[in-house]
């Protein structure tokens, strides 16, 4: 199974730290972000990665090279500047991912979200005909009002009025099926596209209850570098 590392953004709620470093190369722990995913997932039995990128994304690949460092073998996904949102990004890089669900990690969070259930999962995709699987989390603070509702069949639906929604990930496992009307290099975003599968039944999901942070600020990433520092020894 591959894995792909959603790190296009431009990083503007981070600003001046990405004016002149792309987000996912910020360092937590004296690590860059996007390195703890990789580590993670060579821990959980991956192999094949792809990185999609745009600003400064010639910083990305210098800095991890092909993947041998860490035991993998990354792939680059180029693209324009400012990028092509996440459906955009994931259609152009298909070729690269191939024809069975892969799991898709934005590049900005910090999670101990279990990668090796993706591979489980990605097997029942083929099986159910489900396009998608997202791990849901409590909604922080500054997204109080959720995205999607969880239901007791396991399945996803969009947020319903007066109910209890939970927050997006960004972490999922995707049949390329899903993309199939998405021309490559073309910006598209994925919300559309899970809220029609959704709409078709064909979404489905879990609860996360353990550690999740969107590091889209400069106070989010003291917030993980404090969480990092506070759990590396466990």
């Amino acid at each position: 199974m591959k894995a792909m590392i959603l790190a296009a953004g431009r990083g503007e709620r981070m600003r001046p730290l990405t004016d002149t470093c792309p987000k996912p190369l910020l360092k937590v722990g004296g690590i860059p972000l996007i390195e703890h995913h990789l580590r993670r997932l060579q821990k959980a039995g991956f192999r094949e990665i792809v990185i999609n990128h745009a600003w400064l994304g010639e910083q990305i690949e210098n800095s991890l090279g092909n993947g041998q460092a860490y035991g993998l073998e990354i792939s680059y996904s180029a693209e324009k500047e400012g990028g092509l949102e996440t459906a955009g990004g994931i259609a152009t890089a298909l070729p690269m991912l191939g024809n069975t669900p892969f799991l898709v990690i934005n590049g900005d969070v910090l999670t101990d979200i279990d990668f090796v259930g993706a591979i489980k999962i990605s097997n029942e995709l083929e099986q159910s005909g489900n396009l998608a699987h997202l791990w849901l989390v409590d909604n922080p603070s500054h997204h109080p009002e959720g995205d999607f509702q969880l239901l007791s069949s396991g399945k996803i639906t969009e947020r319903q009025t007066n109910t209890s929604a939970l927050t997006f990930s960004g972490v999922g496992v995707y049949h390329p099926a899903l993309f199939k009307d998405i021309q490559a290099h073309i910006r598209a975003k994925l919300a559309p596209l899970l809220r029609k599968a959704m709409q078709n039944g064909l979404v489905s999901g879990e609860y996360h209850n353990g550690y999740w942070l969107d590091v889209g600020t400069i106070e989010r990433l003291r917030q993980a570098n404090q969480w990092f520092e506070a759990n590396q020894s466990k």
